[in-house]
């Protein structure tokens, strides 16, 4: 698959049924060169934001211009302006109406798909792959591997059951993540798994000032690793 230069995408509004009386939105970025290959990523949003969130759109819309079917969503709660997450089975739901409406997609339907998001989407995606859910892959923008100042409380006993390979990005100044704990916790894992770090970056990959690079700098190296990782994957 030829990554030379920028691909020309077309985007894609489409409103994805959850249960009878939930409806989320979606957004489609498609490459020209999808159906010479056929992948996709999906991407979900954390808790905080939704999927108009400017990393979560950069990395949607870049990963589209370096050839890969790339679809962002929103969970039914911000779909309603709430604050307040869904319960993890309406999470996990949704991951699967999402995954669902685009293996339905005659014109569309991937050979290779991978699942990603930021902090709680990663995590929801990992659920639901632990719980049964095929995927070519995970890619983790921020795993929240414990609350903030509790390490003790980690949300890795589900990876365990997953066989599909596994790329977390972190940031080395992640409140959520210990990285020391991250590390022990995929050392224990029977599958392929890569940690990248952005070093000085928060759980958003914030750095502070006195770092020197800027937010476009770590942005553009998150999408590349992201892409090498992609092309390593569907390589094989």
């Amino acid at each position: 698959m030829s990554h030379a230069g920028r691909q020309s995408i077309r985007i894609e509004e489409r409103p994805i049924v959850v249960s009878p009386n939930k409806t989320v939105s979606s957004i489609w970025a498609i490459p020209d060169a999808y159906g010479s290959h056929r992948t996709a990523v999906v991407v979900a949003h954390g808790a905080g934001n939704d999927m108009s969130n400017p990393f979560l759109s950069y990395v949607h819309e870049r990963l589209a211009e370096r050839g890969w079917l790339s679809v962002k969503f929103n969970f039914p709660y911000k779909e309603l302006g709430r604050k307040a997450p869904d319960r993890p089975a309406v999470l996990e739901t949704t991951w699967r109406a999402v995954l669902a409406e685009l293996r339905g997609d005659k014109a569309l339907a991937p050979t290779r798909l991978f699942l990603s998001g930021k902090s709680m989407g990663g995590r929801i995606a990992s659920q639901v792959v632990a719980a049964g859910e095929e995927c070519d892959g995970l890619i983790f923008l921020g795993y929240p591997l414990h609350p903030a100042g509790q390490p003790e409380k980690l949300r890795s006993q589900h990876l365990a059951g997953i066989t599909a390979p596994m790329f977390f990005i972190e940031g080395s100044r992640d409140p959520l993540c210990d990285l020391a704990l991250l590390e022990r916790e995929l050392a224990r894992l029977r599958t392929d798994v890569l940690v990248h770090v952005i070093e000085d970056g928060d759980h958003s990959f914030k750095l502070r000032k006195r770092n020197g690079r800027t937010e476009a700098e770590v942005w553009a190296e998150i999408v590349a690793v992201c892409d090498s990782w992609l092309r390593e994957q569907t390589s094989q």
